[in-house]
């Protein structure tokens, strides 16, 4: 194996060497990461405010609400939208605001969801594009922005902020509370994007958490504070008004470059290029006592899904962006864009690092194992400062993984961090097959003279059980509803018993009603909530679910609706494998809504007393 060994050595420099300079470009922005961590930790120590020049929005006293218009580009996401949309009306902390869900008219699932959420909330609008779909996201958001423009024209008002979110978005509570702060100084202000948690085991969609987690905490607060621009990260994005004008005046009346796979990054550039000042919000200093404040989301859990999206990623940052602008992003922003487009060159490169390593590994074990000599080891040995370059580059390496491993950590907690210097191997075969991918799928298009249509990821949504984490508190919303003030839900909270739950504490004690609680916990969970009588229950429906079946499920059949919708009524919260338990007995998509025990009993003894009505006459016939 000579031949491999000098084959080896041939390129064993030259790679060296590429890694010491991609580490050292590395360990700089590790070290400004660690002072600028050092420097807030100690000044939030002291409790002294900040220089004026870097003052945070929310060490002011809180504006006023702008009206934010909130657009969300939608191409078969009937399998989500509706609980993305159910949720988030829920959960955001913030009163004035409207969505605008951009829809293709090919893509009639969607439209009928998106249809559906318009009847239970006023504040959801849909805009149809003129054209079948798919074209590409930056297409879609544009008509979605010409949708309200028209919604301000007939209504007669004006958006302040146009805040642009996915399907699958689990928008923090606070998050629109904190744009709306922000957005008193800045022209560009991003809320952190925070993939949600997966078992340790779960590989590909653990290189999302921890590049993000990386990236979130530090590279993009590093660039921000050394003058570099702040692309979008394609959610959670809001803009000034008047900085939108600017743009559409300065490109055309075009927001979002509609033949960009990665529309995000091009609109921070252009702000940035018209001198609009941009910010990351703070994930974590802002999070108070409740979950990091960020937009979390589900990415991809298969190897195929990620290749498809991160493809779409590296076409558009590192590729269309080097095609279409070149080096010219401003005045110091040539190495922030170095930056984001070494990738297509280290991708490869740290592969064939790898492979070189575990060769070498190989060798080593033969080596010690036959007694014999080693070319690969001797060339080293006899080369110096070949030896130190690697033992250098093998210290940066470890540091490297030490620094994403303390950021996985601080979000993912121990068991993440420990696994993410594996996952990271992985996360290299990811990122070069999507180096591949891309380059194949640019090329492709160019020959056939094409444009590239939108290389959509499928979604999913967080189920019930685990959007409760990110549901506003019961007292929250009780104090929000004028139904007790603050002070009385701190006290109730205090005074609760063993495994007793706000809502009965407060009915126990007189302080709510039944009904009042129960409106809120509506509220809370997105539900409807009604009094029903039981006249009010329809017999088609009654016949549809087995009563035994219902009783066990502490659920009562109301009606049927469209054909195809199953409302059932119960005291308790429904879980997924209830309404899954739902569908399969009836053959029908069961809606829930949400009745006080006082009902559902008295509903049971209703429909008791008219079986047993039946079955006497039934049996005196």
């Amino acid at each position: 194996m000579l031949w491999l060994d000098r084959l080896v050595a041939g390129v064993l420099a030259p790679l060296a060497m590429w890694v010491l300079a991609s580490g050292l470009d590395d360990l700089l922005l590790d070290l400004f990461g660690i002072r600028y961590w050092v420097a807030e930790k100690s000044r939030l120590g002291r409790q002294k405010p900040a220089p004026a020049e870097l003052s945070p929005a929310s060490e002011r006293p809180a504006p006023r609400e702008k009206k934010i218009a909130l657009l969300i580009p939608a191409w078969r996401e009937d399998a989500v939208i509706e609980h993305m949309l159910d949720h988030n009306i829920a959960a955001i902390q913030y009163s004035n605001y409207e969505i605008f869900v951009g829809v293709y008219p090919n893509d009639i699932r969607t439209l009928g969801r998106v249809a559906a959420c318009e009847e239970k909330y006023p504040r959801v609008h849909h805009v149809v594009c003129p054209h079948d779909g798919p074209t590409s996201k930056a297409d879609c958001l544009n008509w979605v922005y010409q949708g309200v423009l028209l919604h301000e024209e007939s209504r007669g008002c004006r958006f302040e902020i146009i805040l642009h979110h996915d399907a699958e978005d689990l928008i923090h509570p606070q998050s629109l509370e904190w744009i709306n702060r922000y957005g008193e100084e800045y022209d560009m202000v991003q809320a952190p994007v925070l993939p949600l948690a997966t078992p340790w085991w779960k590989f590909t969609h653990g290189t999302y958490c921890d590049e993000f987690a990386q990236s979130q905490l530090k590279d993009l607060h590093v660039r921000q504070k050394r003058g570099g621009f702040l692309p979008s990260c394609g959610v959670g994005t809001a803009y000034r008004r008047r900085a939108l004008d600017r743009l559409a005046w300065n490109n055309g009346n075009v927001l979002f470059q509609p033949e960009s796979l990665t529309e995000d990054y091009h609109i921070g550039l252009d702000l940035h290029r018209l001198g609009c000042k941009q910010i990351l919000l703070d994930a974590e200093r802002l999070a108070g006592d409740r979950n990091w404040m960020a937009t979390r989301e589900y990415f991809p859990l298969s190897f195929r899904r990620a290749v498809r999206q991160k493809a779409r990623w590296v076409a558009g940052i590192a590729l269309q962006s080097w095609q279409e602008i070149g080096w010219d992003a401003g005045d110091g922003q040539v190495y922030w864009l170095w930056r984001d487009r070494k990738g297509l060159f280290g991708n490869p490169l740290t592969i064939l690092a790898n492979l070189i390593f575990l060769y070498g590994l190989g060798g080593l074990i033969w080596a010690r194992n036959t007694g014999q000599p080693w070319y690969l080891a001797q060339l080293v040995r006899e080369t110096p400062w070949l030896k130190w370059l690697l033992l250098w580059n093998t210290g940066m390496i470890f540091v490297r993984l030490g620094s994403r491993a303390f950021y996985v950590w601080k979000v993912y907690g121990w068991k993440h961090a420990l696994i993410s210097p594996v996952r990271s191997v992985w996360g290299n075969v990811i990122n070069f097959s999507a180096n591949l991918r891309a380059l194949g799928l640019l090329t492709g298009a160019r020959l056939r003279h094409q444009q590239l249509h939108w290389l959509k990821t499928d979604h999913s949504y967080p189920s019930r059980g685990l959007l409760q984490d990110y549901k506003r508190r019961l007292g929250e919303v009780l104090v929000e509803m004028r139904l007790l003030a603050a002070p009385m839900v701190e006290e109730a909270l205090r005074n609760l018993g063993p495994g007793e739950r706000l809502g009965e504490h407060l009915v126990r004690q007189k302080s709510l009603g039944e009904a009042q609680v129960y409106a809120a916990l509506a509220r809370q969970q997105s539900l409807p909530f009604e009094t029903l009588e039981a006249r009010s229950l329809e017999e088609e429906a009654l016949e549809r679910l087995p009563r035994a079946a219902a009783r066990e499920m502490q659920v009562v059949p109301v009606r049927i609706t469209h054909g195809r919708y199953l409302w059932v009524a119960g005291p308790e919260l429904p879980s997924d494998r209830l309404m899954e338990r739902i569908s399969q007995l009836t053959h029908l998509n069961p809606r829930f809504t949400l009745i006080t025990p006082s009902n559902y009993q008295s509903l049971c003894e209703a429909l008791d007393t008219v079986r047993a009505r039946a079955a006497a006459a039934a049996h005196a016939g």
